[in-house]
């Protein structure tokens, strides 16, 4: 049974002086998710978005927010970002020791567990976590900016994670992050990815975004 397309805008790509704007865009038009990137300058050299905003956004919006870790020693900070209503929590499984633990751990915080695959990091080595987590992403750039070229390889990893959790009886959800443009969306939803992370490939443009281009997201991913 296909997944329903679900879409998660990347809020790193919202203008921060239109975010009520934005916000109501997404909110009139069913958006599930809200994409907010944590960057520490040491696992990506590149810094982001924070507690504080999570804090403003979880106040602003009922959207719950798909949290992506992109920092070393996720396991020391995950408590700062589980505990809003309705949270997922993705990490990189090779920036911490124990990483079944911290899975663990943030079910225990009340939040749903994920785990992000940048394109170094094959879908086989972390197998055993997988039927774990509730969330896969596949990461199609290289993790830290947007705006980057699609990495060809990756759409197989794609199909290779939908294929394994297939095989494990789960129905975890695989999003993919990284250039899903007008171009590349047909191929990632064929892949197997039923979440898609937009950004300014596709959905904002200059940090605003418009209800046609919603619509027509939708369209692609049906």
């Amino acid at each position: 049974m296909k997944q329903k397309i679900q879409i998660s805008p990347s809020m790193m790509c919202a203008d921060p002086f239109a975010l009520r704007e934005v916000l109501d865009t997404f909110e009139k038009g069913g958006i599930e998710w809200l994409h907010i990137d944590v960057m520490d300058g040491r696992y990506v050299p590149n810094f982001t978005l924070g507690p504080d905003y999570c804090r403003s956004l979880a106040a602003a919006t009922s959207i719950p927010l798909d949290i992506h870790l992109m920092v070393e020693e996720p396991d020391r900070h995950v408590e700062l970002f589980a505990k809003f209503p309705g949270a997922r929590v993705s990490f990189h499984p090779e920036t911490v020791r124990q990483p079944v633990r911290l899975i663990e751990r943030i079910r225990e915080l009340g939040a749903s567990p994920g785990i992000a695959l940048d394109p170094a990091m094959s879908v086989q080595v972390c197998s055993h976590l997988l039927p774990l987590v509730d969330q896969v992403v596949i990461m199609t750039v290289n993790p830290g900016y947007a705006g980057q070229k699609l990495l060809p390889f990756c759409l197989e990893k794609i199909t290779e994670c939908r294929a394994f959790l297939k095989s494990c009886g789960r129905h975890a959800d695989v999003q993919v992050d990284g250039n899903v443009s007008w171009e590349n969306i047909p191929r990632m939803v064929a892949a197997g990815a039923n979440i898609l992370v937009a950004g300014t490939s596709s959905l904002f443009v200059k940090g605003r975004v418009a209800d046609s281009e919603l619509a027509r997201m939708r369209e692609l991913g049906a």
